[in-house]
């Protein structure tokens, strides 16, 4: 079995935690939990007939990028990167997360997932905003809370990081 550790970042209350719940069991709650620290789950999956077991670490929300922590980024293979539609100022921490992670994962293969998307008429992130986005980004629309592409943000990811092209 392949082992692959996966770091869930981005700033505050923008679904990190739910998307998680939602991919490994398969639930939702509207009841917001702040995650201190890190929170680690695991779930295994068949991707191209190879087992695959993911370590996904929920890593607290953090507003200011330069607060990333290296010691929870160590080791990982690939991370997400969660915005919230609703909140047009966590696409732009979402970026800087990601240049910060970049310098210390160099190689890992990331995706934002622009969370919140049963929520999309009341979007306010402009369509422009998401040019900003580097091309080795991939954006993944995704709702923890209807489960619209989380399961597929995961095994996205998971193919990315064994090179396995969809």
């Amino acid at each position: 079995m392949i082992q692959k550790k996966i770091c869930l970042l981005g700033p505050f209350a923008t679904g990190k935690t739910s998307l998680i719940k939602r991919f490994v069991d398969s639930i939702f709650s509207d009841k917001y939990l702040t995650t201190i620290g890190v929170k680690i789950d695991k779930k295994s999956l068949s991707i191209a007939n190879k087992d695959v077991n993911l370590i996904i670490w929920d890593i607290e929300g953090e507003d200011d990028h330069s607060q990333i922590k290296g010691n929870y980024l160590r080791g990982a293979s690939g991370y997400i990167i969660v915005a919230d539609g609703t909140r047009p100022d966590t696409l732009t921490s979402a970026l800087s997360i990601h240049q910060s992670t970049q310098t210390i994962l160099t190689r890992a293969p990331a995706i934002l997932a622009l969370n919140k998307a049963d929520l999309e008429d009341q979007w306010l992130i402009p369509p422009e905003a998401l040019d900003k986005v580097d091309d080795d980004l991939t954006l993944m629309k995704t709702s923890a809370k209807s489960g619209e592409n989380v399961d597929h943000l995961f095994t996205t990811l998971s193919q990315k990081m064994l090179n396995i092209k969809e």
